[in-house]
């Protein structure tokens, strides 16, 4: 296989996954340092990435560039790459609605750029059948190449932008979204005074429900500052199809509520996660 020259934008938790998978498969992962994190600069320097000083040297040593980044800043990115005159691939696999797949892939197209649409399922891709990098797009079987050699697994579902995002939206609008609607319902038992005799209930239906679901609303916190924006692409995806879209947007603010856990040296007491969403 010959090697590829792949760069990634931005290398946090998740994309410093996909660069030791794109390792894996012989090809060469390089970031763009600019304005970057001291913590991202040592999970580069760490997994051995080639740096680049500029997103503009990015694209000129990169015939592949993958996004990886916050919901609300995939389009602000993607613009970025278009400053400058990279022709290759370009496959933006964040939690973005069909919608704007669709609008940055246009934008790309109109500068003579391929693009791919991709959608991760699953935490950052550290061991074999845990995390789904679903492609779709002309050139989704050439990115599909870049982590041939896992633990990245890559599935292709067809030509149609839109289709590997449209699965992401409606896979987390099940398990973040659920993961919300507990964060609600526990703050709500909590308020009402009521809270003790819901965990007995729930425990006669599973003896281990209460408890995982307190320590599942303790340990989104560390994520919500990242699914405020991944609910809101989940509600614009259901309102572009005529669903209703405000359960998501209610989930949206329920993890703006508890974003300010973000960056905590110790994942915060269950108590204290229902009073920063009682009280905001």
């Amino acid at each position: 296989m010959k090697t590829k020259h792949i760069g990634f934008l931005h290398p946090g938790a998740m994309g410093i996954s996909l660069t030791v998978s794109a390792q894996n498969s012989g090809h060469i992962a390089y970031w763009a340092s600019e304005g970057r994190s001291p913590e991202t600069y040592k999970r580069a320097l760490k997994k051995n990435l080639v740096e680049t000083q500029t997103i503009e040297e990015l694209c000129d040593r990169c015939s592949i560039i993958i996004s990886v980044c916050p919901p609300h800043a995939a389009t602000e990115v993607a613009e970025q790459i278009l400053q400058y005159s990279f022709k290759g691939i370009y496959a933006d696999v964040n939690a973005i609605s069909p919608e704007r797949a669709k609008d940055i892939g246009e934008m790309m197209s109109d500068a003579g750029i391929e693009f791919v649409d991709g959608g991760i399922i699953g935490g950052p891709a550290r061991e074999p059948d845990s995390t789904w990098l679903y492609l779709s797009g002309h050139a989704a079987d050439q990115i599909a190449t870049c982590f041939a050699s896992g633990p990245l697994e890559t599935e292709i579902i067809g030509d149609e932008i839109g289709k590997a995002s449209a699965l992401k939206m409606c896979f987390a609008a099940n398990t973040k979204g659920a993961t919300a609607l507990l964060c609600a319902i526990v703050a709500a038992v909590e308020e009402l005074g009521v809270r003790k005799e819901l965990e007995t209930q729930w425990s006669r239906y599973d003896p281990e429900f209460a408890q995982e679901t307190l320590s599942r609303i303790s340990r989104v916190t560390a994520k919500a500052w990242r699914f405020s924006g991944e609910m809101e692409e989940i509600a614009s995806t259901f309102e572009s199809i005529g669903l209703p879209n405000g359960f998501h947007l209610a989930a949206h603010d329920i993890y703006q509520r508890i974003s300010k856990f973000k960056g905590a040296d110790l994942t915060p007491a269950v108590e204290d996660v229902l009073d920063a969403l009682i009280n905001p």
